[in-house]
C-alpha cells in the first residue's frame, strides 16, 4: 500500500533541532548541527540535545520546524529541503528577558570518520587556501567568511551564509573528540528583552554514493534463542482514542506478548481494605475494570499477559506519592513494614483476574523501578522483592513468575545483577526485561544477552521505541527518520540480544503507530503509517524460529536472521540505511527454493514483491533505498 499521507525527509531533523545529516538517493551524508549558548568566560556551553529542552516539532510541506526555549532564549528553526543534498536553515532567536551570554552559535560537527583526512577552505576572506584538519588540534581557526567547504576523498560539505559571518573551527573536546566543530556566530553579545535575530544559511552535502553489491551470509547450523514474535503494550490512558487503535492492531498484527497495567492505587487504596470483597460488592474502580478486561481480551486470543504496576497506593510506599522528580529523584520506595500486605494485594489482583475473568498472568513487574517510575527500588531491594513476592505467589498456588529488571533503559544493567546472581531468586524469575529508550551500543546490548544466557530465561524488550519524550512532539511519529531509526534499533537488538519479543510502546493511542482518528488532534481518517507497516512486517516472522548468525559486508545495513531446520522455515530482516543496491544472500539450506519478500519504505507499506528464487542456497535481489525488507522462506 502507498501511504495516504507521505512526509519524505531529505534533511534528517531531530525534534529538538539538531540536524543529523542529509539523505541523497537514500544514503545519509552525516554531520550534526546544534544550537549553543556560551557563558562569558567560555567555560560553560548549553546545547540543544535529546531530553534537554521541551521542544515542539512540526512539518509543513518541505519544511521541518522546531521551536524550543533555553537560557531565556526562544529559538525557531525551519529546515527546508531544496534539491538533492541541499537544504536551507532559517533561524530566529528572541530574548524573553535581558540575557548575558558569551555568544549564541549554530554549530556543525563534521565526523572524523568521513572527513578526518580532508581539508577545509574559507571563502570571502583574503586567504582561501585549503587547510588541513589536523591543524585545528593546535589552535582554533577564527575568521569572518561568506562560505566554508569541508572536503575529503569521498565527501564534501558546503555551508553558505546569507551575509559575511564570524566562524570558529576547532577539534571537539567531548566524547567525539576527533570530530571537527564549526561554530557559526549568531549573536556575539548579550541580548536585551525583546531582541530578535534572524539568520539563514544553505548546507549542501555531496560525495560518493556506495552502490557496491552487498553480500550476506547466514549460518543455519548454529541456532540461538527463539523469537516468539512482536509484542505490544496496552496501558490504557485515552478512553476515546485507545479502542480504535487497539482494535486495528489486534486485527492486523500477530502478537506474542501483551503488557497491561495493574492500577494498584485503585485496586486497594487502603491497607485494611479487602480488595476482592470490595470488587465483589460492585465497587470495582472503572480503571481496574478496564485494565482487567484488556488483560482478558489478550488472554482470550492466546496472547500471554505481563502485568506491571506503575502507581502504588499510599500505604505501600514511604513518604508522599512522587509522580514527578523531587530534587532529581523519581518515585517512592516500598514501605518495608508492609511487605506481606504488598505481596497479598498483588496476589489478590492476579487471583481476581484468574477467578473472575479466566485470565492467567504470566509475569509480574514494577515498571522501571530502577529509575522510580513510579516505585523506586535499589538493586538489592529488587532482589529481595523477587524472592519475597515470588515465594508468596507459590504459597497462593499462582503460576505467575517475576520479571527481572523491567528497567527504564539498557544502560542500567547492573540493577539486575544481585537477583541474577542470587540462587534463591532464580526459581521465581520467569524472564528478563529492559526498555529500549536509551543505551544502544553493541557492548551494552550484549550485557542483556549474556544475562539471559546465564539464567536461561527469555529476554524481553518490555518497552520498544527510541524516544521516551516523543509524545511531546507527536508529529515526529510520521517522519521517515523516526520510523527508520526505530526499526533499525529493533533489528540490531534482535541480532545482538536475541529477545523472545519486543513489546511496542504502545499499541494504543499513546505513541500510536496509526495516524488520524482524532489522535494528537489529527482528525484524518485513522490509517497506518510507516511505523505500523514496520511492525506489521516484523510480525510476519513465523513463530518460534531460532536466532541465526548472519554477516554483512556493509556497515550501513542492519540484519537479523531466524530459522528452524526441523520446520524448514527461515526469515531474514534487513534495514538498509543507504541507497538501492544488489544483494546476494548465501548460506540457505539447499531445499529452500524461493523466498517471499516484503518491503516498507516512506512510500511502501509492507508491500509483497515477486518471490525471490533460491539456487544452491543463494538468493539474489535488490534492496530498496532507506528501507526495511523481510524475506521468509516459502
Amino acid at each position: 500500500m502507498a501511504f495516504s499521507t507521505l512526509a519524505y525527509s531529505q534533511a534528517e531533523v531531530m525534534p529538538w533541532g539538531n540536524i543529523t545529516g542529509i539523505r541523497k538517493s537514500g544514503q545519509l551524508f552525516e554531520f550534526e548541527s546544534s544550537l549553543k549558548t556560551r557563558s562569558l568566560d567560555g567555560q560553560h556551553i548549553v546545547s540543544t540535545a535529546k531530553e534537554k529542552q521541551s521542544p515542539h516539532f512540526s512539518r509543513k510541506g518541505n519544511d521541518q520546524v522546531v521551536e524550543t526555549n533555553f537560557n531565556n532564549l526562544f529559538f525557531k528553526e525551519t529546515v527546508t529541503d531544496l534539491s538533492g543534498g541541499k537544504i536551507k536553515v532559517n533561524l530566529t532567536i528572541s530574548a524573553h528577558t535581558d540575557t548575558t551570554t558569551g555568544g549564541v552559535y549554530f554549530c556543525i560537527a563534521v565526523p572524523a570518520e568521513d572527513y578526518g583526512e580532508g581539508r577545509f577552505r574559507l571563502f570571502g576572506t583574503s586567504d582561501n587556501t585549503p587547510k588541513n584538519f589536523e591543524g585545528a588540534e593546535k589552535q582554533d581557526y577564527k575568521d569572518k567568511v561568506k562560505e566554508i567547504e569541508f572536503k575529503s576523498a569521498t565527501r564534501k560539505l558546503v555551508v553558505k551564509f546569507d551575509e559575511p559571518t564570524f566562524i570558529i573551527i576547532k577539534k571537539d573536546g567531548g566524547p567525539a573528540k576527533n570530530n571537527l566543530q564549526l561554530y557559526v556566530s549568531i549573536s556575539p553579545n548579550s541580548l536585551h528583552k525583546g531582541d530578535t535575530i534572524q539568520r539563514s544559511l544553505i548546507i549542501n552535502a555531496s560525495g560518493a554514493i556506495d552502490k557496491k553489491p552487498v553480500t550476506l551470509a547466514v549460518n543455519t547450523a548454529l541456532q540461538g534463542r527463539p523469537f516468539r514474535g512482536l509484542g505490544g503494550n496496552f496501558r490504557l490512558q485515552n478512553s476515546k482514542t485507545d479502542p480504535q487503535v487497539i482494535d486495528y492492531c489486534l486485527k492486523n498484527l500477530r502478537l506474542a506478548y501483551g503488557r497491561v497495567e495493574m492500577p494498584w492505587r485503585f485496586w486497594q487504596p487502603g491497607k485494611d481494605v479487602d480488595p476482592t470483597m470490595f470488587a465483589d460488592s460492585g465497587k470495582l474502580h472503572p480503571a481496574v475494570k478496564k485494565a482487567m478486561e484488556m488483560a482478558h481480551r489478550l488472554d482470550s486470543i492466546g496472547i500471554p499477559v505481563i502485568l506491571s504496576a506503575w502507581f502504588p497506593p499510599d500505604w505501600a510506599i514511604v513518604g508522599k506519592s512522587n509522580p514527578r522528580p523531587v530534587n532529581g529523584v523519581w518515585g517512592n520506595p516500598l514501605n518495608h513494614d508492609n511487605m506481606q500486605a504488598i505481596y497479598a494485594s498483588i496476589a489478590d489482583y492476579i487471583f481476581y483476574l484468574k477467578n473472575k475473568y479466566g485470565t492467567e498472568v504470566k509475569l509480574f513487574s514494577f515498571n522501571e523501578s530502577d529509575l522510580g517510575i513510579n516505585i523506586r527500588l535499589t538493586a538489592k531491594e529488587h532482589d529481595d522483592f523477587i524472592k519475597g513476592c515470588g515465594a508468596y505467589f507459590v504459597t497462593r498456588g499462582l503460576k505467575t513468575k517475576m520479571l527481572l529488571g523491567d528497567n527504564s533503559d539498557a544502560t542500567t544493567w547492573q540493577f539486575i545483577y544481585p537477583a541474577m546472581n542470587d540462587p534463591e531468586a532464580k526459581p521465581y524469575i520467569g524472564a528478563i526485561s529492559f526498555h529500549s529508550w536509551r543505551g544502544w551500543s553493541n557492548e551494552i546490548l550484549q550485557k542483556w544477552a549474556d544475562a539471559a544466557s546465564k539464567l536461561n530465561v527469555p529476554l524481553l524488550v518490555g518497552e520498544g521505541s527510541t524516544d521516551a519524550a516523543a509524545y511531546n512532539y507527536p508529529d515526529i511519529f510520521q517522519e521517515q527518520t523516526y520510523a527508520l531509526q526505530e526499526i533499525n534499533l529493533y533489528i540490531r537488538m534482535m541480532a545482538i540480544c536475541q529477545p523472545a519479543s519486543i513489546l511496542q510502546w504502545q499499541l494504543t493511542a499513546d505513541y500510536s503507530p496509526l495516524i488520524g482518528g482524532g489522535i494528537y488532534g489529527n482528525d484524518e481518517q485513522l490509517h497506518p503509517g510507516q511505523r505500523f507497516y514496520n511492525l506489521k512486517q516484523l510480525s510476519l516472522t513465523p513463530k518460534d524460529l531460532f536466532a541465526l548468525p548472519i554477516s554483512c559486508n556493509k556497515p550501513n545495513i542492519s540484519c537479523a536472521a531466524y530459522g528452524d531446520s526441523g520446520k524448514n522455515s527461515y526469515a531474514v530482516h534487513l534495514v538498509n540505511n543507504g541507497t538501492t543496491r544488489e544483494v546476494t544472500l548465501a548460506g540457505l539450506p539447499g531445499n529452500i527454493r524461493s523466498l517471499s519478500i516484503y518491503i516498507t519504505t516512506a512510500k511502501l507499506g509492507a508491500k509483497q514483491g515477486k518471490p525471490i528464487k533460491v539456487v544452491d542456497g543463494k538468493a539474489k535481489f535488490k534492496l530498496q533505498e532507506a528501507s526495511f525488507t523481510t524475506l521468509i522462506s516459502e
